[in-house]
Parts: C-alpha cells; sequence; structure tokens
C-alpha cells in the first residue's frame, strides 16, 4: 500500500487543500491506460479506521482519494467564492487523474461519502453523473426539508440557519435549486441516456433513518434507479464500514462472491453494472 498526502492550491475554493490518495499494493507495476485503477472518491476527512479503508482498497484493487476540507455539504457556496461541488466534479478529478494512475472511465470512477458527505457524494454523483459511475450515499444528511420548513414557518433558526443559509443561499429557493437532489434526479431521470447507479443505506438506529427512506420513495416514484438498504446500526464508521464495503462488493467482485450477511431493505434495484 501507498499513501500520499499532497497539498495544492485550488481555483475552486481558493486556498490549499490537502489530499490524502492511497494506492494498491501493484503500484509499481507497468498499467496501461486501460488497467488504471478504479478509484473512490471518499467524502470523509475524520475517517476512525484507515486499516478498514486499506483492507478494501487491497482486496478490491481500488486507488482511494481522500480531499480534507470542511464539510459544507460539498455544494457551490457562490456567495463566499467556496465552490465544493465544482472543485469535486471537475478540478479534483482532473488533478488526480493527471498525476496518478487513475482510470479516465466513467464506469471505474465511484463517489461516496458519509453524513455531510453523503448528502455531497449524492449531491454530485448527481451533478456530475457523466464523470461518476456509481454513487454511494451512507446515512446521508438530507437536511433540506427540514431546513426550508423552519425558515418558511418563521421560526427563527439562530446560528443553524445562518450556517446553512451560507451554505445554501436563500433557503426560499432551495426547494427548486440544483442544490435539493430531488430537483436534480428528477431532471436526470427526464434528459439523461446515461446508465445511473446510486446505493443509498442508513442505520436503523440513525436519526437520519427517516428522510433517507423518504428520498428513496421519491425516486422509486419518479422511476430513478437505486438501491436503497438498511441495517443494524447509527451515525458511525462501524455503519459507513460495512456498508461501505457492501456498495462496493457489488460493483467490484464477481456475483459468486457477493456476500450480504445483515439484514437488508430494497426499496428499488439498478441494473447490476459489473
Amino acid at each position: 500500500m501507498a499513501w500520499f498526502h499532497i497539498n495544492f492550491y485550488s481555483d475552486c475554493l481558493q486556498r490549499l487543500v490537502q489530499l490524502k490518495i492511497l494506492l494498491p499494493p501493484d503500484l509499481n507495476r507497468q498499467r496501461p491506460q486501460e488497467n488504471f485503477f478504479r478509484t473512490i472518491y471518499l467524502l470523509h476527512s475524520s475517517i476512525d479506521d484507515y486499516a478498514g479503508i486499506e483492507e478494501i482498497s487491497r482486496q478490491m484493487n481500488l486507488a482511494v482519494v481522500i480531499p480534507v476540507c470542511r464539510h459544507d455539504f460539498f455544494v457551490n457556496m457562490e456567495d463566499n467564492g467556496q465552490m465544493y461541488s465544482q472543485f469535486l466534479g471537475e478540478e479534483l478529478v482532473a488533478f488526480t487523474r493527471k498525476f496518478f494512475p487513475l482510470s479516465r472511465r466513467r464506469e471505474d470512477t465511484i463517489i461516496a461519502g458519509f453524513s455531510a458527505g453523503g448528502f455531497g457524494a449524492l449531491h454530485n454523483g448527481l451533478k456530475y453523473y457523466d464523470v461518476f459511475g456509481h454513487t454511494i450515499a451512507l446515512s446521508s444528511a438530507l437536511v433540506i426539508k427540514g431546513i426550508v420548513e423552519t425558515a418558511t414557518a418563521g421560526k427563527e433558526g439562530g446560528a443553524n440557519q445562518n450556517y446553512f443559509e451560507a451554505i445554501f443561499g436563500d433557503l426560499s429557493l432551495l426547494p427548486k435549486s440544483d442544490k435539493n437532489p430531488e430537483v436534480l434526479a428528477k431532471t436526470i431521470i427526464e434528459n439523461s441516456d446515461y446508465p445511473l447507479d446510486f446505493y443509498l443505506a442508513c442505520g436503523y438506529n440513525d436519526l437520519l433513518v427517516f428522510e433517507n427512506r423518504k428520498f428513496s420513495m421519491y425516486l422509486k416514484s419518479i422511476g430513478f434507479p437505486h438501491i436503497y438498504e438498511e441495517g443494524p446500526g447509527s451515525h458511525d464508521w462501524l455503519f459507513w464500514q460495512r456498508f461501505l464495503r457492501k456498495g462496493l462488493e457489488r460493483l467490484l467482485l464477481p456475483k459468486t462472491e457477493r456476500k450480504y450477511p445483515f439484514h437488508v431493505k430494497i426499496t428499488t434495484a439498478s441494473p447490476d453494472i459489473t
């Protein structure tokens, strides 16, 4: 295994950004472009167990890219010039592919995240569906409806309201904004011919499970292909590691080796992309 720790100046974020990049053991092998590493862009910089990520990388021959930046849901924040979405979907992918042996193929490019990073993975997997062939969003912080309801009801949100306004802008416009995953999903299903592969999961004991269920039901109602699963667990790395592996297994391992030892609830299934 090889870890790289890199600082580079991001034009989209207007500051230095740290990257953690993990490459599997066959780093020194001569690799023609068509055999460059499949890559997962992982949105969670404070992972508790890097050994778990290393095991997944080694077993699945998968490169891992972790951007270390504030968890601001990874949307474009136009008011302060922090363009997180553009950074992920354009700048970061281009930079890492230029300097590392990463596949340029859409079907080999995965975006994944947990919590606010789960929202970021979902948002950018939808927004840049021509870049990311697979999206894995775990315990996604699908808070948009809650913050909009609070704002439109005239309730004083205090510091939290200021925080969300800084991220999402005018909250009264948010329901129809492309920062709302429902809007992006509906636009894609009406206009895209790309194969879509979205894997969503949340723990039974996670307070976010209710919003994740609602979002899955919305996707089902518009015919958006996806897999939604639930299992025992809370809002923590133990759950995320299990279901990150599950989300990847169905993509990267032969069908005969795909094992699902946990209780699952599947709302609607996407085509089996291998």
